[in-house]
């Protein structure tokens, strides 16, 4: 259950950092940054469970997903309540709080820094490892953060995204106390939790190097 838990946290940070960061690298490169930042952010001022029933609706067997599939020739096939339709969702609602941390900190990197690494003969790839992604680590510290703490504890996706089928510290922590009452495994799972989320915090602290 632990390690379902920190193994559904990580894919769903990794996915999101994957999405998120070149997203942010892209905004800080447009006219509109400020602009398109707000339409990233917009979805966030939408509740969450809101948001949750919406996904049931569009991959549920008759919803969208599932009708495209049909037209596909492929057929209907089970997506919600699946750990794939709770790692997509929960992935999407994080990436937000992924892109703003990042961006933020590619927005305040020196572009002389970056000048510099090109007149010296670097590739692109070189000035990417040994410039922009070092000077970016703190914005993606924060967003580790935001994104992995959270998504050890997620209780509401869990169950109407994923279902039974899907276990996490927070549904753990909820059928402890309110199913079977055993409030002392509850309190262990709650302390797990609370220590796991400092662990991860002092790993990802911001570092003035």
């Amino acid at each position: 259950m632990t390690w379902n838990s920190i193994l559904y946290a990580l894919i769903i940070t990794v996915a999101t950092l994957v999405i998120s960061y070149p997203v942010a690298y892209v905004l800080t490169k447009l006219k509109m940054k400020q602009f398109w930042l707000m339409l990233i952010i917009l979805p966030t001022w939408v509740n969450l469970l809101l948001k949750a029933y919406a996904f049931i609706g569009i991959f549920g067997k008759y919803g969208s997903v599932n009708n495209f599939l049909q037209f596909l020739g492929i057929g209907r096939t089970q997506i919600l309540f699946t750990d794939l339709s709770f790692i997509l969702v929960a992935s999407y609602i994080s990436i937000p709080f992924m892109v703003l941390p990042i961006f933020n900190a590619l927005n305040d990197l020196d572009d002389n820094l970056v000048n510099a690494s090109r007149d010296l003969g670097a590739s692109a790839f070189q000035t990417f490892t040994q410039v922009i992604w070092p000077l970016s680590l703190n914005g993606v510290r924060a967003g580790v953060q935001a994104v992995f703490i959270p998504s050890l504890s997620l209780f509401m996706l869990t169950r109407l995204i994923g279902g039974n089928k899907v276990i996490t510290l927070g549904t753990a922590v909820e059928e402890h106390f309110l199913t079977t009452q055993n409030w002392g495994m509850g309190s262990t799972i709650a302390v797990v939790l609370v220590v796991a989320m400092l662990i991860v915090m002092r790993m990802t602290k911001e570092r003035r190097d």
